[in-house]
């Protein structure tokens, strides 16, 4: 028989049984399997840590999204937010179902040419795009969303030696009751940055003005400040119709909408608090539908949300390294995933489930990632079950942002699966090595 390891006694109190002000205290949940394939599975023959991602649910969600808006609005028009998660695979997924695609950088341009998307289906947004960049997206018909004024003189420039005409928009920011306001992007509403630029855009006469664009900001769990920014783009389109005689021809929303995760110091969870997309269809349809614009000429919505989309579908499943009690008594466990791929665990309180039986008792702890840096925190305290080196964990609600901002730091970034519709496992990422780091180095002679 093994002898079990000695380990310090401490108090604590139980409350099992006891009702605190939210009532019993719950069973801790367990995940043992994702769509079907068993989670021991998909450790042994893909490595620990690795990130999961469903096919099946990010289907799943995108439809819904969809038809929240298509059956409350007569023309709508979903782009994929490359940023969020630009894996060629996710972004197929997203295509496949009729979704354009949005851009904030030449590389991410570039991957949507790439991946099949035709030039007149990408929308170019950000605040740098390099006159190569500006040259190639108005040759290919894209739509360019302008961010200042240097970028609206470099445009109307490039068009006097460009045969095709830019198509172009405009971003704007506005004060709809969020803070912080997003005004570093885009031209201002309230000042009159706005429909200044727009004056100058028609006054060129090389340039088409085809949308006007708003991102108000990001996780925004109040859908009423999406009607107010939907309100004051239909008064600016209803301006532009008066003066110019010129139609707009769509409305760009941007993105922004809450996951189901869990913001730090939140009071309550935010699978419990986050907007539906009903409700947030609802605040856009109403400012546009009830707007003085033409009902004759209704502008497209073009919705840009990545987040919501993403997140669900996606988990990174990890092992159990070790435990440990910190000097004041409390548990710590020290896990294979760290903060520098998981970078949103700095602002959300990821939940994270074992992933096979445990008991019933359970402690405050601190989940920490395998870094030899002291920010590298995962949880800084959840009431979660002792578990032993090399159990398993999943943490859910990682698919957005985490592939596309996690870095390789002490540790190798590892392999995303794609589990498809049909239950099938695919490597959409490799796990990085020693020679992926160091074929980009370059060393001296005389360090050799």
């Amino acid at each position: 028989m093994q002898k079990l390891k000695y380990e310090r006694p401490i108090i604590n109190k139980i409350s099992a049984g006891i009702s605190d002000k939210f009532g019993m205290t719950p069973q801790i949940p367990v995940i043992k399997e994702i769509d079907g394939i068993d989670v021991k599975k998909l450790i042994n023959d893909y490595g620990s840590p690795v990130f999961v991602l469903s096919e099946k649910t990010i289907r799943e969600t995108y439809k819904e999204a969809k038809l929240a808006f298509t059956t409350r609005y007569p023309k709508v028009q979903f782009a994929w937010s490359y940023k969020t998660n630009y894996l060629n695979s996710v972004c197929q997924v997203f295509h496949s179902e009729g979704s354009w695609a949005e851009v904030v950088s030449g590389f991410e341009y570039d991957k949507a040419i790439a991946n099949g998307v035709s030039g007149k289906k990408i929308i170019f947004n950000g605040p740098h795009k390099s006159k190569d960049d500006l040259r190639k997206t108005i040759r290919n018909g894209s739509y360019i969303h302008i961010d200042h004024f240097d970028e609206l003189y470099t445009i109307i420039a490039l068009s006097k030696s460009i045969r095709e005409r830019p198509k172009v928009a405009i971003r704007v920011n506005m004060d709809t009751g969020i803070y912080p306001r997003w005004d570093r992007f885009g031209f201002n509403y309230e000042n009159g940055e706005a429909w200044n630029a727009l004056n100058r855009i028609m006054l060129s006469e090389k340039l088409d003005l085809i949308g006007l664009h708003t991102h108000i900001g990001t996780y925004i769990m109040t859908p009423n400040a999406y009607a107010v920014a939907a309100g004051k783009l239909a008064e600016l389109a209803v301006r532009i119709n008066r003066k110019y005689n010129h139609n707009i021809k769509y409305i760009d929303m941007g993105g922004g909408f809450a996951s189901k995760n869990t913001l730090k110091g939140a009071y309550l969870p935010g699978k419990d608090t986050c907007p539906s997309f009903d409700q947030y269809a609802d605040a856009i349809t109403n400012a546009i539908i009830n707007s003085e614009i033409n009902p004759q000429n209704m502008p497209t919505l073009f919705l840009e949300t990545g987040r919501a989309l993403i997140d669900d579908a996606g988990y990174v499943l990890g092992t159990v390294l070790a435990n440990k009690r910190l000097a004041d008594g409390r548990r710590s466990m020290i896990i294979d995933i760290g903060v520098n791929m998981l970078f949103t665990s700095f602002w959300y309180e990821h939940e994270i489930y074992p992933a096979q039986k445990i008991g019933k008792f359970s402690e405050d702890t601190t989940i920490y990632g395998p870094l030899c840096m002291n920010i590298d925190v995962i949880r800084a305290v959840i009431n979660f079950p002792p578990m032993q080196k090399g159990e398993h964990v999943v943490l859910k609600r990682v698919g957005a942002y985490n592939v596309t901002q996690w870095m390789q730091f002490i540790t190798l970034r590892p392999k995303v699966i794609l589990i498809d519709t049909k239950g099938v496992t695919h490597i959409i990422r490799e796990n990085e090595t020693k020679n992926t780091i160091t074929a980009m180095e370059r060393t001296p002679k005389h360090l050799k």
